[in-house]
């Protein structure tokens, strides 16, 4: 499964969704970009979906001995499923935080300490919430393998916070890949499609 395989996919879907500069997204974290992934749509397209988990299996299949598939909640906990499912593991996922009734647990499901864990994941932007998660494994005393997505927007801030933390992180797709698909495809004017490369290099251009 390459790249190009699932940046089309999520074209295809209308996963990806480009505005102008007077429209912009806001994120969660502050930053107002053009550009928006809802992987979430993924989960409505069977062949897309399996596409996915099947490109996420071949990556564990080389990180050795995993025990559990974990996903973050909410996104990448359709995805884990999946590929649990598709790798016959236990499956958990993790909440942004602990809750404030029940048991009060950040971790739905088990995870042993010592255990080997794929973080799952449905896109990577500043890298923030992925790595609160993975804390959480750690806390737990579970090893963090490599934290998986499906997208990522390639921000030298999410690299260098994962580097810090000392945790592999691996895409399906990338933001320079879509972008450049969706040129070939016509749905990128050359003007907007310079607007969207210097946004990726500045993403707080417009905050």
């Amino acid at each position: 499964m390459t790249y190009r395989k699932i940046a089309q996919h999520l074209l295809d879907i209308g996963a990806l969704i480009i505005r102008d500069k007077d429209n912009l997204f806001t994120w969660a974290s502050g930053i107002r970009s053009p550009i928006y992934c809802d992987n979430r749509l993924t989960m409505s397209f069977p062949v897309v979906r399996d596409a996915i988990a099947e490109a996420f299996a071949e990556k564990v299949k080389d990180l050795g001995d995993v025990d559990a598939i974990v996903g973050t909640a909410t996104a990448g906990i359709a995805h884990a499923a999946y590929l649990s499912q598709k790798l016959d593991l236990p499956m958990a996922y993790v909440r942004s935080g602990a809750k404030d009734h029940g048991k009060g647990e950040q971790i739905e499901g088990i995870v042993i300490k010592g255990d080997r864990v794929v973080l799952v994941e449905d896109l990577i932007s500043t890298g923030g919430s992925s790595l609160k998660a993975a804390k959480a494994l750690q806390v737990a005393g579970a090893e963090v393998v490599c934290v998986l997505s499906i997208f990522t927007y390639g921000f030298s801030e999410a690299t260098e916070a994962f580097e810090r933390e000392g945790i592999p992180v691996w895409s399906l797709t990338d933001y320079a890949e879509v972008l450049t698909l969706a040129q070939e495809r016509g749905l990128v004017s050359d003007e907007d499609a310079l607007l969207l490369s210097q946004w990726s290099q500045n993403p707080r251009m417009f905050t």
